[in-house]
């Protein structure tokens, strides 16, 4: 079986969400299974795996409806693609799409990074359903990665395909976890963009009720957010990191007594992973998705009260609350990898896995 995995949303310098989803997931299948990655710049090949590549358009070309006849000049059975948006017409192929969430058709607001043009069609593209539903039901078959997810594309309706849950997972953390019953610091740490549905301003507010908290926010932030997100609770103690490298985001979370996400809506949460991986106990929103990757280990909060947020929070510092949820949180993480992501994704491609 020849295989194709479109690897064109890898980022350039520092992994997103799906750019790590493809990286992970074509790591540890190119080990499974010989395959080919698309790439659109060449400057992608130092973020992913020594494997066979071919160069194409990118996939914010106008011409994308049409890549399935440069991608069928490799003569592939089966290509996967980490997005939903992959061109199919025409193709030779059996092709495997992705949906990640469904975030976008409640919170239109597109990530901030694209062209203006693809934010415009972006947003249309979000206004219905239809657009969806005819790109999911041009493929074989759909991947998503949760059950939570799952759940809402049946709800939805969103495809005749059969979906398939190849989750999302942490990369390995270099470095032996140090066993410990009480955190180092009292530092909490925040990992993750700052759209509104990430809901930063409740967060903020539960911190100028603990004081002896340090909210450390890790992602790139413009002066203006930082300025106003400062004025909503002038006493929180907040430190904006402006981005960070993978060591010290990883330094940061070993040091740190919790994880904290505030977040409305998410597709899954690889920093709830990343974190538990490390034994640091997460305290996130109580959403389903949340409840999915976090379990019993979590400690959960209405997002919409900073009294809640800063209720759970000080529940770690109860006797021996803090090294339970620890110990706990390494054993929840440990269901999460990319190896076992990697062998249910083959079994798809094979045609092997058993209907949901």
């Amino acid at each position: 079986m020849r295989i194709v995995v479109d690897c064109r949303y890898v980022r350039l310098d520092q992994h997103d969400g799906i750019s790590r989803y493809t990286a992970g997931l074509v790591t540890e299948l190119g080990r499974l299974h010989p395959l080919i990655m698309l790439i659109s710049d060449h400057r992608q090949l130092a973020m992913l795996p020594a494997l066979p590549w071919q160069l194409v358009r990118a996939p914010t070309s106008l011409l994308e409806p049409l890549i399935a006849l440069s991608v069928n000049r490799l003569k592939p059975d089966v290509v996967f693609s980490p997005m939903q948006t992959m061109g199919s017409w025409g193709r030779k192929y059996r092709l495997f799409l992705t949906v990640h969430d469904l975030i976008y058709y409640r919170n239109r607001t597109p990530p901030r990074d694209l062209p203006a043009f693809i934010r415009l069609l972006w947003r249309a593209y979000h206004l219905s359903w239809w657009p969806q539903r005819m790109l999911l039901n041009g493929a074989d078959g759909v991947v998503t990665v949760s059950e939570t997810t799952r759940t809402l594309i049946t709800e939805h309706q969103l495809t005749r395909r059969p979906v398939t849950v190849v989750a999302n997972a942490a990369d390995p953390v270099l470095g032996a976890m140090r066993h410990r019953s009480i955190p180092e610091t009292t530092r909490l740490v925040y990992m993750g963009s700052f759209m509104p549905y990430k809901n930063l301003d409740t967060l903020v507010l539960a911190m100028a009720d603990l004081p002896e908290y340090e909210l450390h926010l890790l992602s790139r932030v413009s002066a203006a957010e930082r300025s106003r997100l400062s004025r909503r609770a002038p006493q929180a103690r907040l430190v904006f990191h402006d981005g960070v490298s993978d060591a010290d985001y990883h330094r940061l979370l070993r040091s740190a007594t919790a994880l904290v996400t505030a977040s409305f809506d998410e597709g899954f949460g690889i920093p709830l992973v990343e974190a538990m991986s490390l034994g640091i106990p997460v305290v996130v929103s109580d959403i389903p998705i949340f409840r999915e990757i976090g379990g019993v280990a979590a400690l959960y909060f209405d997002p919409r009260s900073a009294n809640s947020i800063a209720t759970a929070v000080r529940r770690l510092a109860e006797p021996g609350e803090w090294a339970a949820r620890s110990a706990q949180s390494v054993d929840q993480a440990a269901r999460f990898t990319w190896a076992a992501s990697a062998r249910t994704l083959l079994e798809v491609l094979e045609g092997t896995e058993p209907p949901a």
